[in-house]
């Protein structure tokens, strides 16, 4: 998996030296202020086809980098390492090395290989800009979570690894009533592969079918809030227009997907945490996407990012989860295996097998 993560600041120098007139490059173009958007029946922009979020840049600035803007010479280095990264990964191997049994009672067969996943080649860019978080606010990149709060998220986190013997207890993402990630609900992020969504607009309801999960948020325009007895996996999202901006509203959220775990980042919710999204159709191929937690809760201040969502080819194919899910039963059976080993254990006075 390490070749999934960004370059190192020390990975990054050593490429930028091997550049000849690296830090002359040009950075990608800022987008067109004048840009008119396709319009729906009403007058109303069209955000109609298939999209991905896939990028590089993840939700929290990692370590390797001082600023939110990537100098265009780092940027592109990045990319080249993870394209290089990514061809030493798929290149042929002996399929004789490759059928070797693991150890017995090892940690297992380890995960997917790099042909199953598809995190994205390019990092993001916003306004001609390369990024190196989707968080804007706070200025250093990370989540602003309370003392309490990331204390009571790491024990959350913690109870969902590491507890087998409930199903209920498992991730909403590992129990397929949710993409996990946050793909689907909002804010929506990239991860590492299915990032694709797509949508289907009316007047009064815009739906956002999400890749992974096969999840279909309904966004109900100028609406009200429904009460907080009806808790939905993605929330209850309302919208409206500010001029050729869709904004969306979600509250509300399903407890069971409090906890929103990825390889690239981890976030905790709480039901009314209120996340405002605001959609604005920049050029053919991209989609200004920006997001605001509000949650005082939780939070020290309401935190915000902003990415693109980039035009792609469709069609989006049935991500069937549950039909393929078989690693659920074999947690809850692992558990009732040890938990029928403690009583034998228990019963013969202690001794082990």
């Amino acid at each position: 998996m390490k070749a999934l993560k960004l370059l190192t600041a020390s990975a990054v120098a050593g490429l930028l030296a091997a550049m000849p007139g690296a830090m002359a490059q040009d950075g990608p173009a800022p987008w067109d202020p004048d840009y008119e958007p396709p319009r729906m029946e009403d007058g109303t922009p069209s955000f109609a086809g298939v999209w991905s979020k896939a990028s590089l840049t993840v939700l929290t600035r990692g370590r390797q980098f001082s600023d939110l803007v990537i100098p265009p010479a780092m940027a592109q280095a990045i990319e080249s390492g993870n394209a290089a990264a990514t061809e030493r990964a798929n290149a042929a191997r002996d399929p004789d090395e490759i059928r070797q049994a693991p150890e017995a009672g090892g940690a297992g067969v380890g995960g997917y290989n790099r042909f199953w996943m598809d995190p994205g080649n390019a990092l993001g860019v916003i306004d001609g800009e390369y990024r190196s978080s989707w968080i804007v606010d706070p200025a250093d990149g990370q989540i602003p979570y309370t003392d309490a709060a990331r204390e009571e998220a790491e024990n959350a986190i913690s109870t969902m690894r590491n507890s087998f013997s409930d199903p209920e207890v498992r991730s909403a993402g590992e129990r397929c009533t949710v993409g996990f990630g946050s793909t689907g609900a909002p804010p929506m992020l990239n991860v590492l592969y299915n990032n694709h969504i797509q949508f289907f607009q009316q007047e009064d309801l815009i739906v956002i079918l999400a890749e992974m999960n096969h999840n279909a948020r309904m966004i109900r325009m100028n609406a009200e809030h429904r009460g907080p007895e009806m808790r939905e996996w993605l929330g209850d999202s309302i919208g409206h227009w500010e001029g050729d901006t869709l904004v969306v509203e979600t509250t509300n959220f399903h407890r069971d997907n409090s906890i929103r775990t990825a390889i690239r980042h981890e976030l905790y919710f709480e039901p009314d945490t209120v996340v405002e999204e605001r959609f604005t159709r920049v050029s053919d191929e991209v989609i200004h996407y920006e997001f605001t937690v509000t949650d005082p809760d939780l939070f020290t201040q309401p935190w915000r990012g902003e990415l693109p969502i980039w035009a792609a080819e469709g069609p989006i194919y049935e991500y069937a989860c549950h039909e393929g899910n078989y690693s659920l039963p074999g947690i809850l059976a692992g558990a009732r295996r040890e938990e029928r080993l403690a009583a034998e254990a228990a019963a013969n006075g202690g001794g082990g097998e």
